[in-house]
């Protein structure tokens, strides 16, 4: 049976997947996530009374650093040239929560899926640091990829994989 495993050799070692092959082509990636956040953390937040600071815009700029770092923080991921990441954070009044957003552009010859993936959890994780004196409540969810395009496994919009 052959190995079906990309991070796994045919001995069960780990090893990178060879990129050597492939053309450099234009990759894009969406991913989103949520903090629910407390009452009271809204208010903080909404009126920028948080002690350690801006809570959205340090997230954003955290994310955003995240993002560059993604091969030293996810073992076996290639390290890859990032065009433009974007990355931002909204207070939703209906859900009490900080909604994250990312998009990230390579062109380079692997995707940038965990780029973006990278940046929301990461700011997420801010938002949580940084409102933990408050409230330790908080719940981070949701994170996922929301589409994809470029690449050899075709394009993916929310949960659809559309064949190129």
């Amino acid at each position: 049976m052959e190995n079906k495993f990309t991070h796994i050799d045919a001995g069960g070692h780990p090893q990178m997947v060879d990129v050597s092959d492939k053309k450099k082509s234009l990759r894009k990636a969406r991913a989103e996530g949520w903090v629910l956040i407390s009452r009271q953390i809204y208010e903080a937040i909404i009126s920028n009374n948080v002690a350690k600071g801006n809570v959205l815009t340090v997230a954003e700029i955290a994310g955003i650093q995240a993002a560059k770092k993604t091969c030293d923080l996810i073992p076996l991921c290639h390290p890859i040239s990032i065009d433009s990441l974007r990355l931002k954070c909204f207070l939703d009044a209906e859900k009490q929560a900080v909604y994250i957003e990312s998009e990230a552009i390579a062109t380079d010859v692997t995707g940038i899926e965990m780029e973006a993936l990278t940046a929301v959890s990461v700011a997420a994780l801010t938002v949580y640091d940084m409102c933990k004196a408050i409230d330790k409540g908080m719940v981070i969810q949701g994170i996922r990829l929301l589409s994809k395009s470029g690449g050899k496994s075709g394009d993916y919009v929310l949960g659809e994989r559309q064949d190129q």
